[in-house]
């Protein structure tokens, strides 16, 4: 298959989706090792595309992965250099500078139609969100023509779609009205759910009763499917930019009836097996728009796995949500992190290959700039690497050398450079679950859960006298069995030199 050369670009300028998963583990496919569950659409991404095994998110906690994917910047730069650590609360004003250039800007300038669908979960408005409408700045402020979707986090409220800057049924003589956390008894109705859905906050808001009756768990996937493959045939060949941000698999776990125990570990397992077709009716519609052979997809996810109720029940049947990989989501250890990314480009990506570059989701952003034939500026560029040559070749030399990753703990912010790793304390930083009535499993527990040695760890927990801090060789030992710190006291001491001079912005 003849390829193009890195850099080239088309006479037509080709269309771009990224199909962004939530909570998606690095185990959680097919052509990553499922065993229990079925993702043939996924598989067959990859089989016709490029799977890259060195992939990671720039945090391992949602929003600021998001940050990080939409500016091309570490999160722990944004804010003024205090960093976005955490998932944005519900009142949380919008977290990206609206004169920031980020990905949709970069297709904007070029003439593109672009649109973000699903999960946000980036704030809304100024100073304060009081979810009085407009919503803005929100999306469109940030080079979006279109959003609808999901204005938080499927587990926390308002429980209600937003499109553009309105609430999707929403009514000004019965608005939205945030009551706080003690609101049982006062809040609007939501959709009831099963116990092994897994967690779900209670609604805070009173109000908006109509938009609230639209929206529904059980339907979020199918509908945002919808929308999005709905904008896609309405482009009339005009080239576009698709950001689907679903919300599967984060819990709780809702999926549709035709999808409800049909995997076999649970409703996990099932939500993902949703996701599975929301990707196959995303390429049906690129099918029936006539555009499939002019388009990239980027499948990935914002972090990895999450030991929830959901996802230790999947664990009990069976299920590796992230692989053999050590630890979880909002931890710094690879499974926190690592992630599926899968490429897809016919006559641009040979099918069936696989690339161990080390590749991070900011990365994207200079990727996409390239694919376009747009110039950016160092400014624009920030952290973001052009992974492109990797995409449609096999450079070499790796075309990233070094990383920052950030946990929820700004304590463990680490920074990989080649084949080492090293965290500048114990544990993942992460979930400090570990019994059966807690939500979050993380840390040490995690490991005794799956099944994951560490020679920090025994018997799910820290060990008495282990290293202040950890390095680890990946090249040899990517599941993370055997830290290495007293073995490299001058690695170590080069990587935590590398470290404080990104903290310090020296790099």
């Amino acid at each position: 298959m003849a390829l193009l050369l890195a850099g080239a670009v088309s006479a037509k300028q080709p269309n771009v989706v990224l199909i962004f998963a939530d909570d998606l583990g690095y185990g959680d496919v097919g052509c990553y090792g499922a065993t229990k569950l079925k993702t043939p659409n996924i598989d067959k991404l990859a089989e016709e595309g490029k799977r890259f095994t060195d992939a990671h998110s720039s945090s391992a906690v949602c929003t600021p992965s998001r940050y990080g994917l939409l500016t091309g910047e570490y999160p722990f730069r944004a804010n003024g250099g205090k960093g976005i650590w955490g998932p944005a609360p519900i009142l949380s004003p919008l977290l990206i500078d609206t004169e920031t250039v980020t990905v949709a800007d970069v297709f904007k300038s070029k003439g593109y139609d672009t649109a973000v669908f699903g999960k946000w979960h980036l704030g809304f408005k100024e100073g304060k969100n009081d979810w009085q409408e407009p919503l803005s700045p929100g999306p469109q402020d940030l080079g979006f023509d279109y959003y609808f979707g999901m204005p938080v986090v499927n587990s926390a409220p308002p429980y209600v779609y937003v499109e553009n800057t309105g609430v999707v049924g929403g009514d000004p003589d019965d608005p939205l009205v945030h009551l706080g956390r003690n609101a049982q008894g006062k809040a609007t109705p939501i959709t009831p759910i099963p116990p092994e859905a897994a967690q779900r906050s209670a609604n805070q808001f009173k109000g908006a009763v109509e938009a609230h009756k639209q929206f529904n768990d059980f339907e979020v996937g199918t509908k945002l499917t919808e929308k999005a493959t709905a904008w896609i045939e309405s482009r009339e060949g005009k080239p576009f930019f698709l950001y689907f941000a679903t919300t599967n698999v984060h819990h709780p776990f809702t999926p549709a009836e035709q999808f409800q125990g049909k995997s076999e570990c649970g409703p996990y397992g099932d939500f993902t097996q949703e996701l599975d077709w929301i990707v196959g009716e995303v390429r049906k519609s690129l099918e029936k728009a006539g555009v499939a052979d002019n388009t990239l997809i980027i499948f990935t996810s914002d972090n990895g796995g999450m030991f929830n109720l959901g996802g230790r029940a999947a664990a009990a049947k069976g299920h590796k949500i992230n692989g053999d990989l050590l630890g979880s989501k909002f931890g710094i250890w690879e499974g926190g992190h690592r992630v599926p990314f899968i490429a897809w480009w016919p006559g641009k990506i040979e099918g069936g290959t696989v690339s161990d570059q080390m590749l991070l989701n900011v990365d994207l952003k200079a990727t996409f700039a390239e694919v376009i034939g747009r110039e950016l500026s160092a400014d624009e560029k920030k952290d973001s690497i052009s992974m492109l040559p990797a995409l449609t070749g096999d450079p070499e030399k790796p075309l990233r050398t070094e990383m920052v990753i950030t946990p929820h703990k700004p304590t463990h912010m680490a920074v990989r450079k080649g084949k080492w790793m090293y965290i500048p304390a114990r544990s993942d930083g992460g979930f400090g679950g570990s019994k059966p009535n807690q939500h979050a499993w993380g840390g040490a527990a995690v490991t005794k859960l799956v099944g994951t040695p560490n020679s920090d760890i025994e018997n799910g927990r820290i060990k008495k006298g282990s290293p202040p801090a950890q390095l680890y060789d990946l090249e040899a030992d990517v599941n993370q069995t055997k830290n290495l710190f007293k073995e490299n006291p001058e690695v170590v001491e080069q990587m935590k030199t590398l470290l404080n001079e990104y903290k310090q912005g020296k790099k």
